[in-house]
């Protein structure tokens, strides 16, 4: 902003599978020159564990947040280097006193990556039973981009029926579903995919992955 104000991303991350998109979407921001307010629910810390051998600890979590963004999709360690993470803040999922939980606190919106089915449930049933859920019901009631990155498969017809409903809401619905127009060629490559769509809902610019130009094969070309 002109003003020198603080305006960040809220980045939350539940327990669904898939890490390392969420991962992907930090780095993004982070090469954007965005602000990032960060919000890792309890249940995604043993998600995180179970695929990175990273345990998010709130008293260490600079240096776990390190260890994570460096980690390829692959987890092989130090696969990016040279992240700063000073304009990233950490809030705990308990912490319903925390900027995130106001409308008051200025952000710009809210990227869920993933987003588990119990996150989407609680969000679209406005619960708020933890931050990442409170921060996500204040996004939609102040009226600011909320992007709800869902991982799951299959769909129960009780989730397809939340998801609609935070569409009506104002939410952009974005299945964590990679594309293989752009050529991919590593696992990375499928998971940048999908991170540079939500970066895309959220008009972040990025360059996280080939866009479709109109000619078919391209991407054997690439």
């Amino acid at each position: 902003m002109s003003d020198g104000k603080r305006t960040p991303w809220v980045v939350g991350v539940s327990g669904a599978s898939g890490t390392p998109y969420a991962a992907a979407v930090l780095r993004g921001l982070l090469a954007a020159g965005e602000s990032v307010d960060l919000v890792v629910s309890r249940a995604s810390r043993l998600t995180l564990l179970d695929e990175t051998g990273i345990a998010f600890r709130d008293a260490h979590w600079r240096e776990d947040l390190g260890q994570w963004l460096a980690r390829g999709a692959d987890g092989k360690p130090g696969t990016f280097t040279g992240l700063d993470l000073d304009d990233v803040r950490h809030w705990s999922a308990g912490d319903l006193a925390a900027g995130p939980s106001s409308g008051s606190y200025p952000v710009k919106g809210m990227l869920i990556v993933p987003a588990s089915t119990a996150c989407v449930a609680g969000v679209a049933l406005g619960l708020s039973k933890d931050l990442l859920q409170r921060a996500a019901s204040v996004t939609l009631k102040e009226r600011r981009r909320l992007v709800v990155a869902v991982r799951e498969t299959p769909l129960s017809g009780q989730t397809l029926k939340q998801l609609v409903a935070l569409d009506e809401a104002g939410a952009v619905v974005l299945p964590a579903s990679p594309a293989f127009y752009a050529g991919a060629t590593h696992i990375q490559d499928l998971v940048d995919f999908v991170a540079g769509r939500v970066l895309d809902a959220a008009e972040v610019p990025h360059r996280l992955y080939r866009r479709w130009e109109g000619e078919l094969g391209g991407s054997r070309g690439a």
